[in-house]
């Protein structure tokens, strides 16, 4: 905060006697050190880049959801018309079939004839 005068600054300190020395040590040890002008500037530019890179991130961010939400509402407009034209002509097991009506599996037509029977291989008896 010395960046900003907040801080005053450093004043010395009076001559202490050697009894006094270890005690005043040991108390400088515990304090915290205020950091000088060339670190809190430092602090300061690292903070704002800190916040500059942050709200670019952002920016990307929406900027991307942006694009994604163009794009299917793009996608939505254009396979819409086809959806509801075959929607009319759907069969009536298509109705039933939930992985036909999100689109996952391909509607297949429903023939009123039997299943074709598989036929059965022979292999040949000279083994």
């Amino acid at each position: 905060m010395a960046l900003f005068g907040l801080i005053p600054d450093r004043t010395p300190e009076p001559p202490v006697s050697a009894g006094e020395t270890a005690e005043a040590a040991r108390l400088a040890a515990l304090q915290p050190a205020h950091p000088g002008p060339r670190e809190l500037r430092a602090q300061a530019v690292h903070r704002l880049q800190i916040g500059i890179f942050g709200l670019a991130g952002m920016l990307l961010l929406v900027s991307l959801a942006n694009v994604i939400m163009d794009r299917a509402k793009q996608v939505e407009r254009t396979t819409t018309p086809a959806a509801a034209a075959a929607s009319p002509s759907a069969s009536p097991s298509a109705a039933n079939d939930p992985l036909v009506d999100m689109g996952v599996a391909p509607e297949l037509p429903v023939t009123g004839g039997a299943k074709p029977a598989a036929r059965p291989t022979t292999r040949p008896a000279g083994n």
